[in-house]
């Protein structure tokens, strides 16, 4: 470790330059970059610190009700939250700015940033989410006896087979951790064979299923009528839903559509849309109703989660542009189908298990969305089953979180 800690730092001082420049060419800037060398205000945290890593913004969000749980039943203790990335960044600041006590840059991974780091946070625990491997971070914890544990743990097949390779390196490494927490069998699997001790990992199922249904009544007076509800949908998005509505709604008179803008500003563009099809449509927050409207827009804020019970199925915005999707286990959570563009990038492993268990569908374009759309208010069989499959996938992946927050009290 200490010939990796040598190398490690020479490299990056040569790389430094070089990168820089690159970055700069591109139009970008160098984000944190003082943050990741150790210079920060130091934070006045006290002895009792629990720390939680997401790399990027699929890791910060699936941390969410995790660190809410955290805040609850220990509420003695700060919370530091740290990103790699600068998109990680202002998601946790915007997610966790009441909550956390503290939110930074994970260092880099040299021996200068990592000791620096670990002087100013003196974390009492360190939940690394998914599998970052950092080795001399690893190293020092250890050295430090700061208990480090992996949670949420994946590995790709790419990466299993790239470690793989250099697993006389990497189980030096995982030695470090006092604990790997794997999502799935084969992701436990995968790490045992890149040097993992089989003691110290175990399956834990995934974060991003131990979300709860709301306990709050929803009537929109939408009777038997069947309603659809394309959520958090972005710009582009109203075109193509209202337009796909408008076509089924001629073969299927008893839909009603739910659209939620993910931003509010854009209410008026929905109106706008609304009227051009000449169908009925009103305002949640002037309390209409499906009794006399095909479309209600909801211009409300926080009620989205909560409306998904009511649905038929859902579309899942954010989807069919560069945003990379949104969270679709809000449907699923009730047990209802739920179908999206192809971008959702910040979702992308929650989509892989739900599309393999069929339980969600991604669609390449419109006329793919309106023909899944069509099977599941046309075709009763495929509809239940894609019920029935969401019902399943959360008895398989739920109970993490308790997981978690029990190993939290063996140490704490």
């Amino acid at each position: 470790m200490f010939i990796y800690g040598i190398l490690s730092t020479i490299l990056f001082l040569f790389a430094l330059p070089f990168y820089s420049l690159i970055r700069a060419i591109n139009g970008k800037f160098l984000y944190g970059w003082d943050k990741k060398l150790g210079f920060f205000d130091s934070p006045n945290l006290g002895s009792k610190v629990i720390m939680l890593h997401g790399v990027s913004v699929g890791e910060v969000i699936a941390l969410e009700n995790l660190i809410k749980e955290i805040k609850k039943t220990f509420p003695d203790y700060k919370i530091v939250v740290t990103t790699g990335t600068k998109t990680g960044q202002d998601i946790a600041n915007k997610k966790y700015e009441n909550i956390a006590d503290f939110i930074t840059y994970f260092p880099f991974d040299i021996p200068f940033c990592v000791r620096k780091f670990l002087n100013r946070i003196q974390p009492s625990v360190i939940l690394i989410a998914e599998t970052e491997l950092w080795p001399t971070f690893a190293f020092h914890c250890r050295r430090r006896n700061i208990p480090l544990y992996v949670i949420n743990g994946r590995i790709s097949d790419a990466t299993f087979n790239a470690y793989k390779f250099f697993k006389f390196f990497f189980k030096h490494v995982l030695k470090n951790y006092t604990e790997i927490l794997t999502q799935s069998e084969e992701d436990r699997d995968k790490l045992i064979k890149i040097g993992a001790e089989p003691d110290k990992t175990s399956v834990m199922k995934n974060l991003k299923f131990d979300i709860k249904k709301s306990d709050e009544i929803i009537n929109l007076e939408q009777g038997k009528n069947r309603v659809i509800i394309a959520g958090s949908t972005h710009q582009g998005e109203d075109e193509i839903i209202i337009d796909t509505f408008s076509k089924l709604k001629k073969q299927f008179p008893d839909i009603k559509l739910l659209l939620a803008p993910r931003h509010l500003q854009r209410v008026a563009h929905a109106k706008e849309l609304a009227q051009e099809t000449n169908l009925s449509y009103g305002f949640r927050s002037n309390k209409d109703t499906f009794k006399n409207n095909d479309i209600i827009i909801l211009d409300t804020i926080g009620e989205l989660s909560k409306m998904y019970s009511i649905c038929h199925f859902a579309f899942i915005g954010g989807s069919f542009n560069k945003t990379g999707g949104h969270n679709p286990l809000e449907a699923i959570v009730y047990d209802k189908p739920v179908l999206s563009g192809p971008n959702v990038h910040n979702f992308r492993d929650i989509y892989h298990i739900l599309t393999k268990a069929n339980a969600a569908k991604v669609v390449k374009n419109q006329q793919e969305l309106q023909n899944s759309m069509q099977d599941l208010l046309g075709n009763n069989s495929i509809y239940e089953q894609m019920c029935q499959n969401s019902i399943e996938i959360f008895k398989q992946h739920q109970g993490a979180l308790n997981i978690v927050i029990d190993k939290l009290k063996n140490i704490l």
